[in-house]
């Protein structure tokens, strides 16, 4: 074997992606020494996402003071790639959970600080920007970035204000006809990893604003507010997202994206995969590595697993997966492409005692597939 492309999502909670690729290069040297080895990190568009397209494909980041979730001062920062045309942003930069820490309240967090970010980018002339969704502390349906993007919302009585998720039911009335003409001539992406859609049993309030502090009053407002902006936008700007898949993603943050910016939602791995150009990469690999931290039913939706397999099948290029574990059945992920599955786990040890393990058990696995391969 001689070109090997490595393309991980990270092991949550134990390993990066950008450490993986490293651990998987080091061992191949060993057993492979003269090989080519192509690394390409994958991050879900939460945190780490820059930091995973500027490893990829080289960079510059961009640091810059921004509003935080409580409209407090935070370093903010994003990345540009392909010559400064394009510009990564996660949105966690400036409204992620570890920002908050102890202070979760997605009832008054806001993602103002988000659309700072873009229009930073956007005056320094990108073309496109691919914002990423994860790892978010709100529910607003990203209003204040559309707000911080000279958006305006209006209550009933006709006063301007910016929306948190716990002032949604106050929204009458949306104008976006101060939306910075700039932006408008921008082309943007959303890496959207779920498909919920922005309220009701499965949406973004009753799945995910639990664990961003929200109890179950808090959890009905939230849904209530979602569910009112999602009625204005219908009426004012003729946009109906009651059902948008992926619009519940970041606290319905993907329904306001395409409703304020005309964004297009998109799944993660199919971003990245277009924008390192791995179609071009694998086309003379002998083999793609790939994984995450679990494979199940969710990563047949999509994930970063299935979108590698599915590409890579396109020219018969074998895709084996190196997972933390492995629930249920594979034939679905074989069918997708998925030559084989190995789990890193070298014992049945529960995930509190396994996960400080992770590296030497992913050197040592990885290391067994290799000498397999070199049979």
């Amino acid at each position: 074997m001689k070109k090997f492309v490595l393309i991980p999502d990270s092991f949550k909670g134990t390993l990066s992606s950008k450490t993986i690729c490293e651990i998987m290069q080091s061992e191949i040297y060993k057993i492979f020494p003269n090989a080519e080895v192509s690394k390409i990190p994958v991050a879900d568009g939460g945190e780490g996402s820059v930091d995973c397209f500027l490893s990829a494909m080289g960079g510059d980041i961009i640091k810059l003071k921004a509003s935080g979730p409580f409209f407090d001062t935070v370093d903010g920062f994003y990345g540009l790639i392909d010559g400064g045309k394009t510009a990564i942003i996660e949105m966690s930069a400036t409204a992620g959970l570890p920002l908050v820490e102890n202070n979760k309240d997605p009832l008054r967090t806001t993602t103002y600080g988000v659309g700072q970010l873009i229009k930073d980018a956007t005056y320094r002339g990108v073309k496109k920007i691919i914002v990423g969704l994860g790892g978010s502390c709100t529910n607003d349906f990203g209003c204040g970035t559309a707000c911080a993007c000279g958006v305006k919302f209006f209550d009933k009585n006709g006063k301007e204000f910016i929306p948190t998720g716990g002032t949604l039911s106050d929204v009458a009335n949306i104008d976006l006809s101060g939306l910075d003409e700039k932006i408008k001539k921008v082309d943007i992406e959303v890496m959207c990893d779920i498909d919920n859609p922005p309220f009701g049993i499965n949406g973004a309030s009753a799945i995910f604003a639990p664990q961003k502090g929200a109890d179950e009053k808090a959890v009905k407002l939230l849904d209530e507010g979602v569910k009112n902006i999602c009625e204005v936008v219908n009426k004012t700007l003729g946009l109906d997202l009651s059902n948008l898949k992926g619009g519940g993603a970041a606290g319905a943050m993907g329904a306001g994206m395409v409703a304020f910016f005309n964004a297009k939602l998109k799944m993660g791995i199919d971003t990245v995969l277009n924008e390192v150009g791995f179609s071009e990469i694998i086309k003379d690999a002998d083999v793609v590595f790939t994984g995450e931290g679990k494979i199940d039913g969710q990563s047949l939706r999509g994930k970063v697993v299935i979108g590698v397999a599915r590409k890579a099948k396109e020219q018969g290029v074998p895709v084996i997966a190196i997972v933390g574990g492995v629930d249920g059945d594979m034939s679905e992920a074989y069918e997708q492409g998925v030559t084989a599955v190995f789990s890193i786990n070298r014992l049945p040890q529960d995930f509190s005692v396994s996960r400080f393990k992770s590296e030497q058990n992913l050197r040592a696995t990885f290391s067994d597939v290799l000498r397999a391969l070199k049979i």
